[in-house]
């Protein structure tokens, strides 16, 4: 089609062409005699507060001042806890950055790294402080940095809350139930011994309880090891032998059952104790016995096999004590490998991955079961909490006592009530720490906690 020979199309486009034309001077025209305007000191808008006047109506920002760790070692265990002082006078918060195996390095990591590179940084923006802390070794996820940057993580959650005016669960999306159900240690030398221990457990209320014969992989039933006759490694490393391990728990199982009926729920910790075949039969065995779940089967570096071990059972599994790194997670749940994710909230990094971690295993049916040992802080146990009433896929959680002196350097702490941990429903985590209180039980010089140390008969070591 030519314009040629359609004329009325041309002069059509020639008008159009020529309006667009001149409108265009005159927008440029009129912006710049708006900023003009705008130098001579007229309102023209030039940032989002000048825009929204109830943007100034907000909060001040509030920077940090200082992070440090806080040292202490009650009953003999090593906690470490993360202190950030804010630029708003009586500001603080609390975050929890236990790692007893490492504990002064934790230290060093905290006080002589992070302290430097948080100052100055506004204490709202949790997101942007945790990536730019995570990348600031360049090298990442490792279990000291991981645990200082849980810390500082954790403290700037309890700030926001106390900010807010709210417990951090709220800031989370609210309460999906009003405590956190948890499950109790019933361990011991001998089966009837068990068997006593949960009962007891069941009158107190608890539902859940995880069953132990002789500690992890039963090494207290074990004999003179002959690697100790003939003087081959350290005189207080701990044995196993594998084969009487895999013969009692499935006995174990059986008894309790026996005893204490159908209703309550039993689990139990391998450990990653013994080798992925013989953790894969043994846990077959235990079907009949409708376990909760039956953690760790596996050390991290043989993950290959919950494939193998997902094709040959259907007791629930629960996995992830040892990880921190996503590479070692991501995998397991989105292929629905695991039924519970395990990881210690400290050893990921705190409270921001966590959260994702638990929305990840939503949209795959994996639910939560954080590591909550005797050797976290009070602060690390209340975050563990706050997550736990928030997330919608929650699954169980292990629970802990305090002792009078643990609740007098951190007041707060949450309590067990007929098998519920609750948490303290004040701003932020709801834990203070007793700083004075707190030094006064000082880090030890070195560091003699062994039970890592684990050996076969002949003397060959064992992952834990």
């Amino acid at each position: 089609m030519s314009f040629f020979k359609f004329p009325y199309l041309f002069v059509e486009s020639f008008f159009y062409l020529t309006y667009c034309y001149m409108n265009r001077r005159n927008l440029l025209k009129n912006l710049g005699l708006g900023l003009s305007a705008g130098i001579a000191g007229t309102t023209l808008p030039s940032t989002a507060a000048q825009a929204s006047p109830s943007y100034k109506k907000g909060m001040a920002p509030v920077k940090i001042t200082k992070v440090k760790a806080i040292p202490t070692c009650p009953h003999n265990i090593e906690l470490i806890v993360v202190k950030v002082e804010t630029s708003e006078p009586g500001l603080v918060g609390y975050g929890c950055a236990t790692f007893r195996q490492r504990a002064h390095a934790v230290v060093s990591a905290i006080d002589d790294y992070l302290n430097d590179f948080c100052q100055g940084r506004d204490v709202d923006n949790i997101e942007d402080i945790w990536q730019t802390a995570y990348v600031s070794s360049y090298w990442r996820n490792g279990p000291v940095l991981n645990n200082a940057l849980s810390g500082l993580d954790q403290a700037l959650w309890d700030i926001k809350g106390k900010r807010a005016g709210m417990p951090v669960y709220q800031l989370l999306g609210g309460k999906t139930r009003f405590a956190v159900d948890c499950y109790a240690h019933a361990g011991a030398g001998t089966i009837e011994k068990t068997v006593e221990n949960v009962q007891r457990y069941m009158d107190e209320g608890y539902r859940h309880v995880r069953i132990q014969l002789g500690g992890y992989g039963s090494a207290s039933l074990s004999e003179a090891p002959d690697f100790k006759e003939a003087g081959f490694g350290m005189p207080d490393d701990n044995v196993i032998n594998e084969r009487l391990y895999l013969k009692k728990v499935p006995e174990l199982f059986a008894e309790v059952r026996k005893t204490c009926g159908e209703d309550i729920e039993l689990l139990h910790d391998i450990h990653e104790r013994v080798q992925p075949m013989d953790a894969i039969n043994m846990i077959r065995q235990l079907e009949e016995y409708r376990p909760f779940f039956i953690e760790d089967p596996f050390s991290p570096e043989n993950n290959g096999y919950f494939k193998i071990l997902r094709n040959h059972t259907t007791v629930p599994i629960a996995m992830g004590e040892l990880y921190n790194n996503p590479h070692e997670w991501t995998d397991l749940m989105k292929e629905r490998l695991i039924d519970y994710i395990r990881i210690h909230i400290s050893q990921i990094g705190g409270i921001t991955p966590a959260i994702k971690v638990a929305r990840l295993g939503e949209w795959f049916n994996v639910k939560t079961a954080w590591h909550g040992p005797g050797d976290v802080s009070p602060v690390g146990h209340a975050a563990n909490a706050h997550i736990d009433l928030a997330i919608w896929n929650f699954g169980i959680q292990e629970s802990v006592h305090f002792s009078d002196l643990l609740r007098e350097i951190f007041p707060g702490s949450p309590v067990m009530k007929n098998g519920y941990m609750h948490v303290n429903e004040v701003p932020g985590l709801g834990v203070e720490v007793n700083e004075q209180l707190a030094l006064k039980y000082p880090l030890p010089a070195k560091n003699d906690y062994n039970w890592t140390q684990l050996r076969k008969n002949d003397g060959t070591p064992v992952r834990p």
